[in-house]
């Protein structure tokens, strides 16, 4: 039986089954480096059944070879070896179980250092204090979760490290957590092994956590923190002082816009809230993790409905309504009003929506034993750590003094829909006493939390309130559709598992309401005119899902028009109908396949590759003139652009005009050789021709076949008949 795989391994099983085989985060991993060309550091998972077989009879037999055999190629791929003096490879070991369990079971970083190689370390980047702070790290992180004596073999390290995670499947907190889940016990957790990389190696280097909305209230845009000159853990842990995402585009612009792309397409895979763990190294983006993201109850509702009223989004309201019908029996309530406007204790970040009045406890036992007097305990830490998960359970509200908005009270609070109030500072906690901005509180004493604004309240606050206007829409649909309403309880959060959704790749832009339009152009076809079945596969093979409207945008035609074909691909089994959207079934990628060698074929390998290298000429000014469309400097910073100024406006549509006619010009040639360059150069001119016409959706909308999602969607076939993935145009520095 194989116990080790690595990340970017090609199964031949659906997602799900990935998932239960090496945990979510192994999974997730390999979906980013595979299906998304995403940037990813090399590593390898180690099965849950490989954690299933050490707690049961010890470490397996055939686990050491397995783990020597995949390092090497992690080895070759970083150019680094594991204990090398001179320039040691350093691993970061990290949990992941079937289900998301954060934060609950151990993490090492840095592992690899001793005395020796951190000399080396040193020397290779030149800067000994990373160097020592690595090795710091190390120390203490692997002194706290696996030994009291660091051995110097980074080969003991690393089986140490994996054993430890192992061991902490069965920890208090692990326990706590999963019985509060309704996980099971039986599964096991992965274990994922990566090549490190260095949010600490200075001012241009950071790392942080972000969800692709937020996940108390489901307002779009980005959500989370970052802390520059650190590593993960610091942002997590809830200890260290964060800084807003917006930051980013301040401080790393390029790496801001790289994560906001990355960000969406990732959305439109899961078709759901996306939780992102990242890290910026001297400037260069690496994604450690995704996963489905935890989320409060009304978040829950909001993000539902939206995903759904979105006609690019390939989310139905069948599916938005299955995903949240358990919360419609008793749903979501927000205040309308507050009554009396009281003066606060304090302020913090708002983490996770809702009024909560209770006694204020210290500890997590004492919440516990509150709760089973049938009294309401508010949990008042410095930061939460895993080791709080039972005290946090059975709170009625949490207030910390420290910690960010992805730190672990806010995102276990957001989970479980408990009001929550994180990172006000001006608190100080001690054993039984919270001492506030002039005032000193007892454990006992009552306190209100807001979770909606931030503010603390001395005593007990109530307010009317009303359900949130998501449950009117949602209801509706359900009557529509006739699906009951308390059906499907989901504990976790709306999808949980990112496996229980098939995933579409849909390319990310900025979301506005209107329906999906075509620009005004002339037919496009074969040579005398026609589309055919071929056409309908290529174009929903470049889409990855598509109604019948968005595969005639894409050929230049008309729905009534393709609307027999695409019947006949479903007859001949060549595609699927799923939610009024199209997409290729195995039998339609396989014919997809053929297709786009003979167009390779056709055009030759050399001429291929010249056209990518032409269009990636054009590329990098058409993105960044379509996002100073969209971020428009103000006191010279990036913002998001309310389009009040006319003259940068039409500066900018200029810019992109010129941009299309040096695109056009390189466009025409090759349609001699490669008919369906016609159809993009028709699509451009019409989208180019309605923006400047006064019709602005047509620069970057999803909602139209604009001119940012047509050059995408280009710039994916040209690597295609160049041969190539977008994987490798990221590691070449092209994507």
């Amino acid at each position: 039986m194989t116990l080790v795989y690595p990340l970017d391994h090609r199964y031949d099983l659906p997602l799900e089954e990935i998932t239960a085989l090496v945990g979510g985060k192994a999974a997730n991993l390999g979906v980013m480096m595979r299906e998304l060309g995403l940037p990813v550091p090399p590593g390898m998972a180690i099965t849950t059944a490989a954690c299933r077989a050490y707690l049961a009879d010890g470490w397996p037999s055939s686990l050491d070879e397995e783990l020597r055999a995949w390092m090497v190629e992690i080895e070759r791929t970083v150019g680094r070896r594991l204990g090398d003096p001179a320039d040691p490879l350093l691993l970061s070991v990290r949990s992941g179980a079937p289900v998301s369990m954060p934060g609950m079971m151990d993490t090492i970083l840095n592992l690899g250092l001793n005395d020796e190689n951190e000399a080396g370390l040193a020397a290779a980047t030149d800067d000994p204090a990373f160097g020592r702070d690595c090795h710091r790290r190390f120390r203490t992180m692997f002194r706290e979760i696996v030994a009291p004596d660091v051995p110097d073999d980074p080969w003991v390290q690393l089986r140490l490290a994996i054993e430890a995670v192992f061991r902490s499947w069965n920890s208090d907190r692990a326990r706590a957590y999963r019985q509060r889940e309704g996980i099971p016990d039986e599964i096991g957790t992965g274990v994922t092994v990566q090549a490190m990389v260095f949010g600490n190696r200075g001012q241009d280097s950071g790392t942080g956590v972000v969800f692709t909305r937020n996940p108390a209230t489901g307002e779009p845009g980005l959500y989370g923190d970052v802390m520059f000159a650190a590593q993960g853990e610091d942002v997590v842990a809830g200890n260290h002082a964060t800084l807003p995402i917006s930051t980013l585009d301040q401080r790393l612009p390029s790496a801001a816009r790289e994560l906001r792309l990355d960000a969406a397409r990732l959305e439109a895979y899961y078709r759901d809230l996306c939780d992102i763990e990242f890290t910026i190294e001297q400037g260069r983006l690496w994604l450690l993790q995704v996963r489905v993201g935890k989320r409060s109850p009304q978040a829950a509702l909001r993000i539902a409905v939206d995903m759904a009223s979105d006609d690019a989004f390939p989310l139905s309201r069948e599916e938005a309504v299955a995903r949240v019908a358990h919360l419609l029996a008793n749903p979501p309530r927000m205040r309308v009003a507050r009554g009396i406007e009281l003066e606060p204790l304090v302020h913090g970040l708002a983490a996770s929506p809702g009024l909560a009045t209770g006694e204020i406890v210290t500890n997590p036992d004492d919440a516990q034993k509150i709760a089973e007097d049938g009294r309401a305990a508010i949990l008042v830490r410095a930061e939460t750590s895993p080791d709080d998960v039972h005290g946090m359970a059975r709170s009625v509200g949490i207030l910390t003094a420290s910690g960010g908005l992805a730190s672990h009270a806010a995102v276990v609070a957001r989970g479980w829909g408990i009001p929550a109030v994180v990172g006000a500072r001006e608190v100080e906690v001690r054993d039984g006493e919270v001492r506030f901005p002039g005032l000193t509180l007892r454990a006992g004493d009552v306190i209100t939390v807001d979770g909606d604004s931030g503010a603390v309240y001395r005593g007990s606050i109530s307010a009317p309130s009303e359900v949130v206007p998501e449950v009117h829409t949602l209801q509706a649909w359900a009557d529509e559709l006739r699906i009951a309403i308390g059906a499907g309880p989901d504990r976790g959060g709306p999808a949980a598992n990112p496996a229980a959704v098939e995933p579409a790749i849909v390319e990310p832009a900025i979301v506005e309401p209107a329906a999906i339009e075509p620009a005004a152009v002339e037919p496009a076809g074969d040579a005398t005119g026609a589309i055919g079945a071929d056409d309908c596969i290529l174009a929903i093979g470049i889409k990855g899902v598509a109604a019948a409207d968005a595969v005639a945008v894409a050929l230049v035609s008309t729905p009534p028009d393709v609307q027999p074909l695409l019947d006949r691909l479903v007859d001949d089994r060549f595609a699927s109908l799923v939610s009024g959207a199209y997409r290729l079934t195995d039998a339609g990628k396989a014919r997809r396949a053929r297709l786009l060698a003979t167009e390779q074929a056709s055009i030759g390998a050399e001429p291929t590759v010249a056209a990518l290298d032409a269009f990636l000429a054009l590329d990098s000014q058409v993105k960044a003139t379509v996002t100073e469309w969209q971020l428009r400097p103000t006191d010279g910073e990036p913002v998001l652009n309310d389009h009040t100024d006319p003259d940068y406006d039409r500066a900018t549509l200029a810019r992109l005009a010129g941009l299309h006619a040096e695109a056009e010009a390189w466009i025409r040639p090759l349609e001699v050789s490669w008919r369906r360059a016609g159809g993009y150069r028709l699509r451009l001119g019409g989208a180019i021709a309605r923006a400047l016409d006064g019709d602005h959706r047509y620069v970057a909308s999803p909602r139209v076949d604009s001119y940012h999602g047509i050059w995408f969607e280009l710039h994916e076939e040209l690597i295609l008949l160049a041969g190539r993935t977008r994987a490798d145009e990221v590691a070449a520095g092209r994507a």
